[in-house]
């Protein structure tokens, strides 16, 4: 029988952490939880004893507060735990509690630390094991290692594990480049060449529905005996029944004069060059319509989009428009805005918001702080409108998760970076462990030096993707070795997917590359993705989990429309953009280190 993962946890997760105590010394309370001593009073005991004990009480607080659904508390007592006081069976028992509560926050990192012992610990019993692989995998995912998420799900499925699977491979493995599928297709295993076939089909429909149900059809002849042939992922099952709500015209509303005109020439060059990239792809293709947004208001622009047959509109482009649409009830036709409104919220139904947002990227860092164990932050932004609202999406977002924003100096992009530097760290003190920067390369570049000359050369510092000029430059780049930051895969190529052969959609990337000028290949990838975007927006109506891997990030839909982007990390190494793989600080749980 299936087993969903949320149900094992809640049963198999609790007895087996009692249980497993149980059998320790100073545990034997623990046997009949209800009659044993609470939370509160077994970490008082573990106060005064040592060793095995404490940890052992520690370990049986620990899985009470979880059962109370005090995850926080839970996980804090857990993480202070001495698990080499542990025997073997309190350490698996600890695993299981830790990576249950670290994927409930979504913390993918401290879910692997924990899922360690598999390659530590000999002989774990075959259900323990098998979830705790499991959980490997959903860690894996949320880390963004999609591939090794993908082969780590798939072989727990060709180990007949009970649970259903279908699901959680689909979502790292739909993330996966045409080479990394290949790459992944010579190990001649039936079970995985036909997770990536389907994978492959999925990438080649381009949107289409139809072409996707047939391509289905045919997959599923060929692999009948294929564990998502008895039940396909959630979302191609969705697809499925959308078919014949493919778009086939879509209104583009760009002005063609005005201050914003060479933003959206920019934009119209992306959307050109994907559009022209999916034909020669063999791919079904929506006719496209320009109308011009600066000639005409709203209600014209949507009533010609009407009546010229359109069943998507992409565009506007100008913020004051975005703010007019998204606080309507609804609008005429699903669209496609090409910018953010200036509202807290979009109320207007069917209407969707996109664009390079560096709030998206504050938020993103907030979170990936947050997770790498920091708590006390600084930040350095400019004393502008700009650097006001990334710094209220980064303090917003932080505090949500309890961290504290301890200092915050407003710089002059043209002062003096030493005093800056100098009037942050005096009013944070020694409690800051980390920096949020919004810098520009030329004022960025200044930051580390100062922070060694004031002796915190070893603060970590995250940055929004304007640290980085977009093309390499190891000498002028050289003193922010060690700064972490995110950027769009377009333009960290090495760094987000392991080079460029492997970025998405790279035939409109090797059209479109432009060394020259990076904020201008920026624009036409953000004209790249809008096209892709927009041909999907009757899928994203109907499936809010709907991922599209694009040349701006990974990109969904929240609740009220705005599309989220989630940036690979990158980090400088000799002066270039190079993977993330250390933080520079790791993340301790118990005595298991996981260097990020």
């Amino acid at each position: 029988m299936l087993i969903s993962l949320r149900s094992l946890l809640g049963l198999a997760l609790i007895a087996s952490v009692l249980a497993g105590c149980a059998g320790g010394p100073g545990t034997s309370e623990t046997q009949r939880p209800s009659q044993g001593p609470g939370a509160s009073e077994l970490l008082r005991q573990a106060q005064q004893q040592s060793g095995t004990q404490a940890a052992q009480s520690r370990l049986q607080a620990a899985a009470i507060l979880s059962r109370q659904g005090n995850d926080e508390q839970a996980l804090d007592v857990a993480r202070d735990i001495d698990t080499s006081q542990l025997n073997r069976g309190a350490l698996i028992d600890w695993a299981l509690l830790v990576s249950e509560l670290a994927l409930r926050k979504e913390d993918g990192r401290g879910a692997l630390a924990a899922t360690r012992i598999l390659d530590d610990v000999d002989d774990i019993p075959r259900d323990a094991q098998q979830t705790l692989r499991h959980r490997k995998g959903l860690a894996l995912t949320l880390v963004g290692d999609s591939r090794a998420a993908a082969e780590t799900l798939i072989a727990l499925q060709r180990d007949d594990a009970p649970f259903d699977l279908s699901d959680d491979i689909w979502k790292p493995l739909s993330r996966l480049s045409e080479r990394v599928l290949d790459d992944m297709d010579t190990s001649a295993d039936p079970l995985t060449e036909g997770w990536v076939a389907l994978a492959r089909l999925y990438r080649q429909s381009g949107g289409n529905v139809s072409r996707l149900s047939e391509s289905l059809q045919d997959w599923r002849a060929r692999y009948a005996d294929h564990p998502a042939a008895r039940r396909l992922p959630s979302n191609l099952s969705a697809l499925r029944e959308l078919r014949g709500r493919e778009v086939k015209r879509i209104a583009i509303f760009l002005p063609q004069s005005g201050p914003l005109a060479n933003v959206a020439k920019a934009l119209k060059t992306g959307i050109q060059a994907r559009h022209m990239a999916a034909l020669n792809q063999g791919e079904q293709t929506p006719q496209l319509t320009y109308y011009d947004s600066s000639e005409n208001d709203l209600e014209s622009l949507y009533a010609q989009a009407t009546m010229d047959g359109a069943q998507v509109v992409l565009g506007p482009l100008d913020k004051d428009l975005v703010s007019q649409l998204e606080q309507r009830d609804e609008v005429a036709l699903p669209t496609l805005a090409l910018n953010y409104g200036e509202h807290p919220r979009n109320r207007a139904d069917k209407l969707f918001q996109y664009g390079l947002s560096a709030e998206d990227e504050a938020r993103q860092i907030a979170e990936r702080a947050y997770m790498d164990g920091h708590r006390d932050a600084a930040a350095l932004v400019p004393d502008n409108e700009w650097g006001a609202r990334v710094l209220r999406a980064f303090r917003e977002d932080w505090e949500a998760q309890q961290g504290e924003l301890d200092a915050v100096v407003h710089y002059a992009p043209k002062g003096s970076v030493s005093d800056a530097t100098k009037r942050l760290l005096d009013s944070g003190g020694d409690d800051i462990d980390m920096l949020f920067l919004l810098a520009l390369p030329s004022y960025a570049r200044q930051v580390p030096p100062m922070l060694k000359y004031y002796y915190a050369g070893d603060l970590p510092v995250y940055a929004t993707s304007q640290v980085y000029g977009g093309r390499p430059q190891p000498r002028a780049d050289h003193d922010l070795n060690g700064v972490m930051f995110v950027d769009i895969p377009w333009l960290i190529p090495d760094a987000s997917v392991g080079g460029e052969e492997a970025l998405p959609f790279y035939a409109a990337y090797r059209e479109l590359d432009a060394r020259d000028d990076p904020s201008l290949l920026k624009l036409n990838a953000m004209g790249v993705d809008a096209y892709e975007l927009a041909r999907r927006l009757p899928l994203m109506q109907a499936l809010h989990s709907l991922e599209v891997f694009g040349a701006t990030g990974t990109l969904q839909a929240r609740d009220d429309g705005r599309i989220q982007r989630t940036l690979p990390w990158a980090q400088f190494q000799s002066g270039i953009p190079a993977p993330l793989l250390n933080t520079g600080s790791g993340l301790e749980i118990g005595n298991v280190q996981l260097e990020q």
